[in-house]
């Protein structure tokens, strides 16, 4: 897809990139397609979603039609270097004056006064593209139609990366709503407990008021979830061009989600054949190599052939007869003589055109790199925090369960039972919200390195 650059220090191939992911620890070596693991590829919404998104997505139809466009343009670059063929035909009525022909004409000579001229003609004219500009924007024209096919890969991609992180949100949500509804169940209990103890004197009445602000405290948490749940659902609508009812009878298709992925191994080079949008900036530069060759094939002559084929007649009945039969055949070339510069600027402009492109090329590689290195350790970094989330949650769900024993028995005070619990409904909520983050983190390295297939 790619040509070499024309200026050695613009060639893509030039960049120096490390063996290896410095963040990517704990992976396991596995072909690209076990990046898939990454999505959550199970879940019946995902899957729902997904497939109404690669058929109606607005940004997806879009970005295909870019690639039309770029095809249509590349046909016509192709066209430009083929003859122009064409054909004309007229008939032309006119009115003479015999006496400005003088009156001494030749015996039998006349003049007539009305005239009908009736013609037909067949035209070709050829560049024969000898130095290869034609040839050059051509060249030009297709590498970009494979532009645009990257940016319809990479457009697919967020696409996909977006709903996923989506369904995980949703997902996310309805286990804090698990949690949290555990908790305002807890709540309520032991509000009844301290209820019962006020009620029997074992107790002061504040106890009851801190159970009862507890669950309300949880009470008032369930129901904030809804507006997020709203937020989720306008998103996935936008993305996949369906309507809310659709979308969330998706969502609410059951589904178990398992954090168990590993982390396949991938490296810098690999990096660079799979991202669809390194293939575009490197596609880009070659583009713009080749409209330097464009531009400076204008300093040398422009060779063009051309002809015509045609009917001539005064009489109507004639036209097939061999004498009306007329044509002509030429050639003609065209060079710069004095410009004043003009060429030159021209060059110019394309070669600061292709420096910007290969800048903007090192730009995007070394941020995918940047994403993968970022993504890599955000997996690591979740991973690490959800199992050490898991551990307090064993040691707060004990400590919860002595306080509230010592406080039945009369062993200690309601505030002791209230800050266990607090404590435990933060740490369940917190490895609920940590869940999430290592699946979204998952999904982000999935984007970073590319996908589950290798684009080129």
């Amino acid at each position: 897809m790619s040509m070499p650059a024309a200026d050695p220090a613009l060639d893509p191939t030039a960049l120096t990139l490390p063996a290896d992911f410095t963040m990517a620890v704990d992976v396991v070596q596995q072909d690209r397609s076990a990046l898939e693991q990454l999505l959550p590829a199970g879940d019946p919404a995902f899957q729902d979603l997904r497939a109404a998104a690669m058929e109606n997505a607005p940004t997806l139809a879009a970005a295909l039609t870019r690639i039309d466009g770029a095809r249509a343009r590349a046909g016509l670059a192709g066209a430009n270097r083929k003859p122009n063929i064409g054909v004309d035909g007229n008939v032309t009525g006119s009115r003479n004056n015999p006496d400005s022909f003088g009156g001494n004409l030749p015996p039998g000579i006349s003049i007539d006064r009305y005239q009908t001229r009736f013609g037909a003609n067949i035209t070709a004219g050829w560049d024969l593209d000898i130095f290869g500009g034609l040839r050059a924007s051509e060249r030009a024209a297709r590498i970009r139609v494979d532009a645009a096919s990257a940016d319809a890969a990479a457009v697919r991609l967020d696409l996909i990366s977006a709903i996923a992180a989506s369904v995980a949100d949703w997902r996310t949500l309805q286990q804090r709503e698990i949690v949290l509804q555990s908790d305002l169940d807890a709540a309520r209990d032991l509000a009844r407990i301290a209820e019962q103890r006020v009620s029997a004197g074992l107790a002061p009445g504040f106890d009851s008021v801190q159970a009862q602000s507890l669950a309300s405290d949880t009470q008032s948490r369930i129901e904030a979830l809804s507006a997020q749940r709203a937020q989720i659902v306008g998103s996935l609508v936008t993305l996949t061009a369906s309507d809310a009812a659709t979308v969330m009878a998706s969502l609410n298709k059951a589904y178990r989600r398992d954090d168990a992925a590993s982390l396949p191994a991938t490296t810098p080079a690999e990096l660079l054949r799979a991202r669809p949008d390194i293939a575009a900036a490197e596609a880009r530069l070659a583009a713009a190599d080749a409209d330097i060759v464009v531009a400076a094939r204008k300093r040398f002559p422009k060779l063009t052939l051309s002809g015509a084929l045609g009917l001539l007649t005064f009489a109507l009945g004639d036209v097939f007869s061999a004498d009306t039969l007329v044509g002509n055949l030429g050639a003609s070339v065209a060079a710069p003589l004095l410009d004043f510069g003009r060429i030159d600027a021209e060059i110019d402009e394309r070669q600061a055109g292709a420096k910007e492109a290969f800048a903007n090329y090192r730009s995007i590689v070394f941020g995918a790199l940047g994403d993968a290195e970022a993504a890599y350790g955000q997996v690591s970094g979740t991973r690490d925090e959800l199992a050490a989330l898991e551990r307090q949650l064993a040691l707060e769900k004990d400590a919860e369960y002595l306080a509230s024993i010592r406080y039945r028995n009369g062993l200690s005070d309601f505030s002791a039972v209230l800050n266990a619990r607090r404590r435990l409904n933060g740490v369940r909520t917190g490895v609920a919200l940590a869940a999430g983050r290592f699946q979204r983190a998952q999904i982000t390295l999935w984007l970073a390195l590319g996908g589950s297939e290798t684009y080129r």
